[in-house]
């Protein structure tokens, strides 16, 4: 078995740090500070997840994905309020990707993107939706 966790590139780590904390109560673990006492790597837990924060370096092929223009992975956050921790993402700068909404798989979701460039997902689950229903509403939704 083995664990995964994320590491996430970005323009200031620390504010970055800072802004994880304020929108998703993210909680730093450890750091590796640079000889200025600026950090090369943070390691911060949402939840039970583990994730680490590293500055870009580009000569070294080390850059965010504001940089890069973009990025298609997104990183989803079960939360027990999907609307205040969306509402908080925004108030402190994130860009709506998707609006929230209650979508036919059972959901309240929503993804927004980081000031830093990274996706985020927030969901809670609001209802149980059978398998069948589901796959119905795909059909639909892709021309099925």
């Amino acid at each position: 078995m083995a664990d995964i966790s994320p590491h996430l590139v970005v323009s200031d780590p620390e504010q970055a740090l800072n802004w994880y904390s304020s929108v998703f109560g993210a909680a730093e673990l450890s750091r590796i500070p640079l000889p200025d006492g600026t950090p090369f790597a943070i390691e911060f837990s949402i939840g039970d997840t583990h994730l680490h924060l590293a500055g870009e370096y580009p000569d070294m092929g080390i850059v965010s994905p504001a940089t890069l223009g973009g990025t298609y992975l997104a990183l989803q956050v079960e939360t027990d309020d999907v609307d205040a921790t969306f509402e908080r993402a925004i108030a402190a700068g994130a860009k709506i990707f998707h609006p929230l909404d209650d979508v036919f798989y059972g959901e309240r979701t929503g993804q927004f993107i980081d000031p830093f460039g990274h996706r985020w997902g927030v969901r809670k689950q609001i209802r149980d939706v059978p398998a069948d229903e589901i796959a119905r509403a795909i059909a639909r939704m892709f021309g099925g």
